[in-house]
């Protein structure tokens, strides 16, 4: 089970930190990522971050202003979105890959993320 906390509603050039909680299965041995889906547009990923969190992935779009992190130890995986603006308004759902000890880098085989939450909505206001 995967649990989105954090949502809300910030300004334009604001912070909020996403987090999500995962129980039920081997956390520690699974990729993990972040989706996003904007009103009518379809889900996209924006953040990946390897099972042991050496390695991670980012959209062109969050780059530099998104940082994608984990604590194992508390099953938990994190987004820390800074300088946001209006076009990052977005339903946020974290994921969690199709099989465990296997990480694809570089934006691949993001449609193999198959465990998703319910999702936490941000709102940026300009």
């Amino acid at each position: 089970q995967l649990v989105e906390t954090g949502g809300g509603l910030v300004q334009t050039g604001g912070s909020v930190r996403l987090t999500c909680t995962a129980s039920g299965f081997a956390f520690d041995t699974y990729s993990m990522a972040w989706f996003r889906q904007a009103p009518g547009k379809e889900r996209e990923g924006i953040s990946v971050i390897k099972d042991g969190g050496e390695a991670t992935w980012y959209r062109d779009s969050v780059k530099g202003r998104f940082t994608i992190f984990r604590d194992n130890q508390a099953n938990t995986l994190y987004l820390q979105m800074n300088s946001l603006k209006p076009e990052d308004t977005a339903m946020y759902y974290c994921a969690a890959f199709d099989r465990p000890n296997t990480y694809f880098g570089l934006g691949k085989a993001l449609d193999e993320y198959r465990y998703f939450g319910q999702g936490t909505r941000v709102t940026v206001s300009s």
